[in-house]
């Protein structure tokens, strides 16, 4: 009953890897379900979930947060319309990670699982690293884009990536010290990557 969280710089293959390990052992693998729960919670559309976390939606709902009292926030969740801010945004967040990883056999990708689930005994932490230029040809392939397109895509994610561990307050995100297992995918291969972790996973 383990639970593996997998946390990636954009292009080292997270997505891919991850299922493919919960494939492997026969695991749940939770990606979008995470946003797809917090929008159905805070009862808002999955867009407006996505724009918090990115920095300018961040800032913005950040500032609405700050100027209008929690007892009308509180009143305005309990309306049909909904609402949702980086507070909210955090609770919701924690909560349905917690929720997941209660559950046993799953594999949960990114959005701070290795902050959140540090404390519970039977998570296993996985960092994905890669060099830049292992990531934009990563992602070119993957998703049939011109190399000006990828790098675009990779600079993007990856500040969307830091923005989002903002919200924890925390810059130390691809510190080893956070995982049991920390693996350079430039010179890995998906396979091998996924032989590793699943080994590793059954040991434990």
């Amino acid at each position: 009953m383990a639970v593996i969280t997998i946390s990636r710089q954009f292009g080292a293959g997270g997505l891919t890897l991850g299922k493919k390990i919960a494939e492997r052992l026969g695991y749940a693998f939770y990606d979008n379900e995470i946003l797809q729960q917090i929008s159905e919670k805070a009862n808002v559309s999955e867009s407006w979930v996505k724009s918090i976390e990115r920095e300018a939606g961040g800032k913005i709902h950040q500032t609405i947060s700050n100027l209008v009292p929690r007892r009308v926030i509180d009143r305005i969740l309990s309306d049909e319309h909904g609402y949702i801010d980086e507070t909210i945004y955090l609770d919701l967040l924690q909560q349905i990670i917690h929720a997941f990883a209660a559950k046993g056999n799953s594999v949960i990708l990114g959005r701070g699982g290795q902050y959140i689930l540090r404390d519970q005994k039977d998570a296993f932490h996985v960092l994905l690293i890669a060099e830049k230029r292992y990531r934009i040809q990563f992602i070119e392939a993957k998703y049939n884009l011109r190399p000006p397109q990828a790098r675009q895509v990779v600079n993007a994610e990856d500040k969307r990536r830091k923005n989002l561990y903002r919200k924890f307050h925390k810059t130390n995100f691809d510190s080893p010290s956070l995982y049991h297992m920390t693996l350079n995918m430039s010179i890995l291969t998906l396979d091998q990557a996924l032989r590793t972790i699943c080994i590793a996973v059954a040991d434990t």
